[in-house]
């Protein structure tokens, strides 16, 4: 009984002493210790952050749910982003996750209320996806939007695009409005990687030029057309202020 009472004082002391040095570690620890083991936490933590972070934002972690690997998965499989002639694919988070850091953090952050989603089974089954496609849809087109596509613009530059490879409809849409900043990619790119909902209703987001109408626009015909490349290239001298 008395060897039992003196370890428990012995473990109590402890305790204490290991308190004391915590809650007041300057008194007890001298500051070159404590500045070497901030850094080592900081190193540590920092480290541990970061390779959590990357982990959520590969494609194996996207899919890793069924709601995903189901649905949009399935669907971006099917997509020219996913397979091509030139093997550059786009993963999930390539066009769902900012690539510089801050807005990286933001976007973990917005997509943290997703989870809510996952626990109450939201779009567990097929029929319930399908009935919310609209609505999730719309919030990606709004938060591309908002941001000025951001992620299509991590790889597409629109001051890089070579008009003259384009088709005429697409030269024209191109220079009149996104060089202009009046429209976004998203506005017009819609269903690239996933299908489409009901689109009824929903604005298109480009318009064709009225002396357009009518005319052929395939790619043979725009290359040929030597008068209409001469004027775009001029239409797009004067946008950038050349």
């Amino acid at each position: 009984m008395g060897m039992l009472k003196a370890l428990f004082l012995a473990a109590w002391r402890i305790v204490v002493r290991f308190w004391q040095i915590i809650s007041r570690p300057s008194a007890y620890l001298p500051l070159g210790f404590l500045t070497l083991g901030g850094f080592i936490c900081g190193v540590i933590f920092w480290g541990g952050f970061n390779t959590a972070l990357e982990v959520t934002n590969t494609e194996k972690f996207c899919t890793s749910c069924h709601e995903m690997r189901d649905n949009v998965y399935q669907e971006l499989q099917q997509t020219v982003h996913f397979t091509n002639r030139s093997g550059v694919r786009a993963s999930c988070p390539d066009c769902h996750v900012p690539h510089n850091w801050t807005d990286k953090i933001a976007r973990k952050m917005q997509a943290s209320k997703e989870v809510w989603g996952k626990i109450f089974g939201t779009i567990s089954t097929r029929e319930k996806f399908l009935d919310m496609r609209l609505t999730l849809a719309k919030h990606e087109w709004a938060r591309l939007e908002a941001n000025d596509s951001l992620e299509c613009r991590n790889c597409h530059s629109a001051v890089a695009m070579d008009f003259t490879k384009q088709t005429r409809r697409a030269a024209d849409i191109h220079g009149r409005y996104l060089l202009t900043g009046q429209r976004t990619c998203i506005d017009c790119h819609k269903g690239i990687a996933h299908q489409l909902p009901d689109m009824t209703g929903v604005d298109p987001g480009w318009k064709e030029a009225p002396e357009l109408e009518g005319k052929d626009k395939t790619s043979r015909y725009f290359r040929d057309d030597r008068h209409f490349r001469d004027e775009l290239r001029a239409y797009l001298a004067d946008v950038n202020g050349e």
